[in-house]
């Protein structure tokens, strides 16, 4: 008999928060009835100036399949941050996880790129990338090389040696689910043998902080450059001694409003 599900999440409590996250934000997406256009990481999008669609694409999902598949292999990856002895643990899961998420869906981006500018494939111009498992695909590539006799295990009975774990499910569900992200997928296990083979590395609570902090800069300056959110709630006005700011709320009326306006959709991609 397993422990306690309480236990559990006290043991993987990084993971459990991210579960937390995402789940939450699949709710709010589905009460909200938001489409993935909205949220998802897209080429044409990303030229735009959208690059807010960086993060909320990756902790976004399509259907409740697809959050319990990914949340279900991330939940067996968090024996991660039991690992301390081995150099991983909370601390590295928390980091590399912003490393994982940033560079991942960079990756995709840059893979867009080469596809349409030069192989003409115009079709990933606007192809929505959805989801979490570039990450997973990550940590699973991790655990592979640094803990090759793990197993991972999916819905509690479905069990995969970790060793074969990342290429067998790219495999897998490229076949099995058509519309799933090779290319999302791919780019977590190249961003997952970069960290586990110590090409990225060096990151400590310093540099995930100063990372985290531009992320968040830059993630809401996209955003009101897109025009996706209005921030005018928040206005800096001129005064006397133009080197000293002052900061005036307004009401909030509709500025917290996001935006629902349709985007061309060329089929969305399942990470």
């Amino acid at each position: 008999m397993g422990k306690p599900l309480f236990y559990e999440i006290l043991d993987k409590p990084a993971t459990s928060c991210v579960i937390g996250i995402c789940s939450a934000i699949w709710f709010y997406v589905q009460k909200k009835n938001i489409g993935y256009s909205h949220v998802g990481l897209s080429y044409e999008t990303a030229i735009e100036g959208h690059h807010w669609r960086l993060i909320t694409s990756a902790f976004s999902h399509i259907s409740f399949l697809h959050l319990v598949f990914n949340m279900s292999a991330l939940w067996s990856l968090g024996v991660v941050e039991q690992l301390g002895h081995m150099g991983l643990g909370v601390e590295f899961y928390l980091q590399y996880t912003l490393v994982m998420v940033v560079l991942s869906g960079l990756l995709v981006l840059v893979s867009y790129h080469v596809l349409i500018k030069k192989f003409k494939m115009e079709y990933f111009r606007r192809v929505t990338a959805v989801g979490y498992s570039c990450v997973v695909f990550g940590w699973m590539t991790i655990l592979s090389v640094k803990q090759p006799s793990s197993k991972l295990n999916l819905f509690g009975f479905l069990s995969l040696p970790i060793s074969f774990a990342p290429f067998e499910s790219l495999i897998f569900t490229s076949i099995i689910v058509p519309q799933a992200s090779f290319l999302g997928h791919l780019s977590g296990i190249i961003v997952g043998y970069s960290i586990a083979w110590g090409l990225i590395h060096g990151m400590n609570n310093y540099w995930a902080v100063s990372m985290l902090g531009w992320i968040v800069l830059v993630f809401v300056s996209s955003l009101k450059r897109s025009g996706a959110f209005d921030f005018n709630f928040l206005e800096i006005e001129p005064v006397t001694d133009p080197s000293l700011p002052s900061v005036r709320f307004l009401a909030p009326g509709t500025g917290r409003t996001l935006q629902m306006s349709s985007l061309h959709e060329a089929g969305a991609d399942i990470v």
